[in-house]
């Protein structure tokens, strides 16, 4: 079986309201959120999860509230040797800007995105502003993008779930590793979205829906879902992951 170990790469920040994060908790509490790129080591494919944010901003402030280093694209890949002409697979969990503004960087890539998130960014709901369709129109001219249809296997050792909680076409991307079955949220949460404290727990709620959403009740059940099939909860913005090299 394939393994692979994986590198959560801080390619910018938000600074928010923590409700952005959980639905109906946290809210007038400032909170700062990292932006990821995952590079998956392992396997005979370069792989990424996202490609994060162009142009991040780079301060002493930032980093200190997620606690962990902000890279450009460039010097994100650099770490691990790798550039963006190196790049052989791009698995996006949503195309929410954050999410794929170094798109056009990876040349040589094939990007995997679920049809109905492209549907979506080429005509959005005005409620949504985070789609942008000018950050995917150079690999969609290039005929560099794989449309998803259904859950799978992408690679070996390297799964896609269907998971429209935070978008409609939102896609969680399981990963075997030495330590079990890790899975990259399609959604955007925190990790107190899957373990909440006791004021939300003692509602009788399990999980906290993201705070943008598609519709609460069933990103409340996706979440139980991708929960109940994780060894390893990988949250997309979850600040703890800003301080680690390597997972597991």
């Amino acid at each position: 079986m394939v393994t692979y170990k994986i590198h959560p790469i801080v390619m910018g920040t938000k600074v928010f309201d923590k409700g952005m994060m959980t639905h109906q908790y946290g809210y007038g509490q400032p909170y700062c959120i990292p932006l990821y790129c995952w590079y998956l080591e392992g396997g005979d494919k370069k792989v990424l999860v996202d490609t994060g944010e162009m142009n991040p901003i780079q301060s002493d402030d930032r980093e200190k509230r997620i606690g962990g280093k902000i890279y450009t694209f460039e010097q994100g890949l650099e770490r691990w040797g790798l550039a963006p002409e190196d790049i052989d697979v791009v698995i996006h969990t949503h195309l929410h800007n954050d999410h794929c503004e170094n798109d056009y960087k990876c040349s040589n890539a094939t990007f995997y995105v679920h049809e109905n998130e492209l549907k979506t960014i080429h005509n959005p709901h005005p409620l949504d502003f985070r789609y942008l369709e000018d950050y995917i129109e150079d690999i969609e001219n290039n005929g560099q993008i794989k449309t998803v249809t259904k859950d799978g296997e992408i690679l070996p050792g390297i799964e896609v779930m269907f998971t429209p909680a935070h978008t409609p076409g939102g896609l969680t991307v399981f990963v075997q590793t030495a330590k079990g079955r890790a899975a990259i949220t399609g959604f955007c949460v925190i990790m107190e979205n899957f373990y909440p404290p006791k004021e939300i727990t003692a509602m009788e709620m399990e999980v906290i829906p993201p705070g943008t959403h598609v519709n609460t009740y069933e990103a409340y059940d996706i979440m139980l879902k991708v929960k109940e099939a994780a060894d390893i909860l990988l949250p997309l913005h979850e600040p703890r992951f800003a301080s680690i090299d390597t997972i597991p």
